[in-house]
């Protein structure tokens, strides 16, 4: 990275700059400020003097340098004589001493740390480099961005002179410099399609930067975007031979040829691993190690090289470490692997013993010590009776050895304690169920399962390449239902290698049937299901309720609060209860107030929900807490981000409470944050007498599809709701499923499924007079004719909605009809109309407050505008409409927003701003899917056809037409007509 010399005589030595002191600007303007309040500069010469001054870092400059600064080659008659009027002036305004005389010139003394903007960029510049050369790049992204933010437009701004115009260029080419660090950090960090906008309105704005060119090549590769790429380096080789006669430099077009071939060294750059510490090992106590363990390899080498620091010559502590984690998880065959690994730096001895701490009746630990007394060659009769003898005896047989202790399977903290070496140069290692967090010292280490790729190529190693290598998908579902856990893993493959004439296949299948899935993980004398009774045999009854009743809940993880819900318990009580599960490892803390099982865990505890729950009904009873817990909290988060919107009043009633929020941006975190256990509380309803509440739970969490962030999944929930309704015959719940289907339909983009499901909704939600769901299935109908250009048909749908949201007391309803009203009339030609339609609905949505549909009533009246001409006020209006979308997280339609921004700009013909405002559209995503990607990706061929990059602009086009094509959408004829073979 490159940086500007600093001047430390600038600066007094101290803090940065305290009330009542100066600061000078030259990142822009050329401005002074004391205590915040501007202090007047002069003239543009006088500020040119200044600027000149500051920028020479407490250095004197003659009075022939200023001069020759201020006016070069030709200066006027009476230059000294200015120059010394500019300098008292400057002195008046400025702190006694500041600006001082001295050899005939003057000079710029003692300022603070950082009161001069250049020089705080300098030390953040600094700091970036110093921390990207450490490796910590969000950290030197962080600083370099606070740098950049000095920049307040175009440096030394409005001053004259040939010093200023050199200085501009010198500090202008440094600001890029810093830029293209930042960006490069960007592509580091997988930042890619955030890069490419501000990439596009770069290069655009300096077109024959090569390493911008470069850079916003590999952000789009990297974005998927290979064609654009290799587009973007056909227009910098036709600019630069056209401009200047040369070809691109060879860094550039190496990246073509890398890109070409789609060369895997291209892709996300990772930090190389570092080998592990080797730690060799011996006593002959340790267990035999697996000849087929796989992976841990962080685990292997944060172990080693405890082990290795306290067997060291500089070492002056006993090293402790201690493995918990769910039965299963390869605790022992972990510790026993590093325990070989390390036996040569333990020439004294290794000791083993397993401490039964998960059977109902564990080791003593006296008599553990008696076993190692005599390991280490303690005759038996010097072996005194006592725990505290013996452990004292032990400890002194252990002082200057170097000797490493495995302690199996503990039962907790104490019956460790005695057994623990108490020198330097000993270490032990313990294996436990139980986080040993009341074991002073102790290095603890949390096991968790095997990733995808361990877990298959610990099922490789058992059942063999050639057997698994042709069924790659059927080997990776059978690793999968093992919950990735080693036991069940090596069960399964155990299983499979001593049946020559099953194939992989076939296995999967079995482990496929959740019901039988524990059973079938058995081989031998191993089995899941038995080192799980094992932990679960030992719970006190209150626990062991706890971890019946959250094993029911479907969702891949659970909140404190949801917990609480379930158990009907209070929230300290649970949090007591699911404390006290995670400490035995059957349950894992996933983050702070949130909990999880193992999904073999899970079976498990269903299973013993079956077995065990009484009364049965309880079961049942748990879940309808959980689905009543959403339900009520989802209906106070709608309220909040629609106030007006009466839809709540017709949702189920619910007999559970649930949160309560007043601030809109903690509602949005819950909603976000239980997306997936929500979402699987609804699945869970269906086929149960708490469908309707599950479908009315699914609608009032409509924010999750529009969002754009949990869209799939949210998806999915719907269809299966409404394949439950139809099932169960409930018309109510089936046409509220499907108004929710029609929404999901509409925002991807899906017009011709959307237009079958809302036909059906209105169907249905007539045939039983539900008032809420017919209005709003008669918006949704109109908004399909405005993508069908059907406007006549969709104004009678608005006016349709608006009359059913009114005669409900519906004001945020009737606020987005008459919005969408007014794009109809848009289509009909009655622009004036439109405005003013759009501008009714924005005062309805006013008289609710700053809430999230209050961007759809800037939006809805941007579009109108924008279609008068009035781009400034539409302008105004998208900008008020994104800046809403972006606090409330609606990713999608804070895209489409700029989508329409940029629209505006090349109507303008700002074309530049039009492209960046495109690209930010296409990496944050837009309302309406595939196809209106399409849109967006003709009107950023459209400006980079104005900026004349026509390649990337034909590459744009070409994939416009294909997404365009896919979805049947009209505008297609009029996309293929821009491609245009490039000369």
């Amino acid at each position: 990275m490159d940086s500007v010399p600093r001047g430390p005589e600038q600066r007094r030595s101290g803090s940065s700059t305290e009330p009542g002191s100066l600061r000078f600007g030259v990142l822009g303007p050329v401005r002074a400020w004391r205590d915040g309040e501007p202090v007047a500069t002069g003239s543009p010469q006088q500020r040119a003097l200044l600027a000149a001054l500051l920028l020479r870092e407490g250095r004197t400059a003659t009075a022939a340098e200023l001069i020759d600064a201020l006016w070069g080659e030709e200066p006027p008659s009476q230059a000294l004589a200015a120059v010394r009027t500019y300098a008292s002036r400057l002195r008046k305004v400025l702190d006694p001493g500041v600006l001082v005389s001295e050899s005939g010139g003057y000079a710029v003394r003692g300022l603070d740390e950082g009161a001069l903007d250049l020089a705080a960029a300098q030390e953040l510049a600094a700091e970036a480099e110093k921390a990207r050369n450490t490796g910590d790049l969000c950290h030197a992204r962080d600083v370099l961005n606070r740098a950049l933010s000095l920049w307040d437009g175009e440096t030394l701004a409005g001053v004259p002179g040939p010093y200023a115009e050199a200085q501009r260029v010198r500090l202008e080419e440094w600001r890029l410099q810093l830029l293209e660090s930042r960006l490069d950090m960007d592509l580091e960090q997988g930042c890619h399609a955030e890069a490419v906008s501000e990439l596009t309105a770069l290069t655009a704005a300096h077109p024959l930067r090569e390493r911008l060119r470069e850079l916003l090549m590999l952000a789009l590769y990297r974005s998927g975007r290979q064609a654009e790429a290799l587009a973007v380096y056909a227009d910098t080789r036709r600019l630069l031979a056209d401009e200047l006669g040369v070809d691109p430099r060879p860094d550039l077009q190496d990246l073509q040829q890398r890109i070409l071939q789609a060369d895997p060294g291209l892709a996300e750059p990772s930090a190389p691993m570092t080998e592990p510490v080797a730690v060799p090992v011996r006593p002959a106590q340790l267990p035999a190690t697996v000849p087929d363990f796989t992976g841990r390899a962080s685990f292997v080498r944060e172990l080693s090289e405890v082990l290795a620091a306290a067997s060291g010559d500089e070492g002056r502590v006993m090293a402790v470490s201690a493995l918990a984690g769910i039965g299963g998880v390869g605790k022992t065959t972990l510790a026993v692997h590093v325990a070989h690994e390390a036996r040569p730096a333990f020439p004294d001895g290794q000791l083993y013993v397993d401490l039964q701490g998960a059977g109902a009746r564990s080791a003593e630990p006296e008599t553990v010590l008696g076993a190692f007394l005599r390991a280490l060659g303690t005759a038996d009769s010097a072996i005194p009776d006592s725990l505290e003898e013996r452990a004292a005896l032990y400890r002194s047989v252990l002082d200057g050895r170097k000797v490493l202790v495995l302690l199996d399977n503990a039962r907790d903290a104490a019956q460790v304690r005695p057994l623990l070496p108490g020198t330097a140069g000993c270490a032990a290692l313990v294996t436990s169920r139980v986080r040993m967090v009341d074991l002073a010292g102790a290095h603890l280490v949390d096991l968790d399962v095997m990733s995808p790729e361990e877990a298959l190529a610990l099922f490789t190693k058992i059942v063999g390449e050639e057997r698994v290598g042709s069924e790659r998908e059927a080997a990776l579902d059978v690793v999968a239902a093992c919950g990735f856990l080693p036991l069940a893993i090596r069960i399964a493959a155990s299983r499979l290698a001593a049946r020559r004439t099953w194939t992989v296949s076939v296995l999967a299948a079995k482990l496929a049937d959740e019901r039988r899935r524990l059973d079938e993980l058995q081989a031998g004398d191993l089995a899941v299901k038995a080192t799980f009774e094992l932990g679960y045999g030992q719970l006190e009854p209150a626990q062991a309720r706890a971890f019946r009743l959250l094993g029911l809940a479907d969702g891949p993880d659970i909140s404190l609060a949801a917990a609480a819900a379930v158990l009907d318990l209070p929230a300290e009580d649970t949090e007591d209860l699911l404390e006290s599960l995670v400490d035995t490892s059957l349950l894992e803390s996933a983050a702070p107030g949130r909990y999880r099982f193992h999904d073999l865990v899970r079976l498990y505890a269903r299973a013993c929900a079956e077995r065990d729950e009484q009364p049965p009904s309880e079961r049942g009873a748990a879940l309808s807490r959980l689905l009543d817990f959403y339900l009520a909290t989802a209906v106070g988060v709608y309220a909040i981000e629609r106030p007006g919107d009466r839809l709540v009043d017709g949702l189920e009633p619910t007999e559970h409470p649930g949160l309560v929020f007043t601030d809109g941006s903690a509602a949005l975190d819950w909603l976000y944050t239980e997306a997936s256990p929500l979402l699987a509380t609804v699945r869970q309803a269906a086929g149960t007498d708490r469908l309707r509440r599950g479908v009315d739970l699914l609608w009032a969490a409509k924010d999750l599809t529009e969002s754009g962030a949990n869209s799939h999944q949210y998806e999915m929930t719907a269809r299966a709701m409404c394949d439950a309704t139809h099932a169960a015959g409930d018309a109510r719940a089936a046409g509220r499923a499907r108004t929710v289907l029609t929404d999901v339909l509409l925002v991807s983009g899906r017009i011709q499924q959307a237009e079958e499901e809302a036909r059906m909704a209105m169907e249905l939600a007539d045939s039983v007079q539900d008032a809420a769901a017919s209005s709003w299935v008669a918006n949704n109908r109109g908004l399909i004719c405005l993508h069908q250009h059907r406007y006549s048909a969709g104004k009678a749908l608005f006016d349709q909605a608006i009359e059913g949201f009114r005669a409900t007391g519906n004001r945020a309803g009737e606020a987005s009809a008459l919005s969408n009203l007014s794009r109809a009339q848009l289509g009909m030609g009655n622009i004036t109309e439109a405005v003013e339609i759009a501008r009714h609905g924005l005062a309805v949505y006013l008289e609710m407050g700053r809430t999230m549909r209050l961007a759809n009533g800037h939006f809805a009246v941007g579009v109108a505008l924008a279609k008068a001409g009035r781009h400034n006020e539409a302008l105004d209006q998208f900008s008020e409409a994104v800046s809403i979308f972006a606090d409330h997280r609606q990713r999608l339609w804070e895209g489409a927003t700029n989508f329409r921004i940029a629209e505006v700009h090349l109507a303008a013909e700002r074309p530049s701003h039009a492209a960046q405002h495109a690209e930010q559209a296409l990496a944050l995503g837009c309302i309406g899917g595939d196809r209106m990607r399409g849109n967006v990706l003709t009107l950023l061929g459209r400006a980079l056809s104005a900026l004349g990059q026509a390649d990337r602009a034909n590459a744009c086009w070409r994939e416009a037409v294909s997404l365009l094509e896919q979805n049947s959408a009209p505008e297609v004829s009029e996309v293929r007509a821009l491609l245009t073979p490039v000369t």
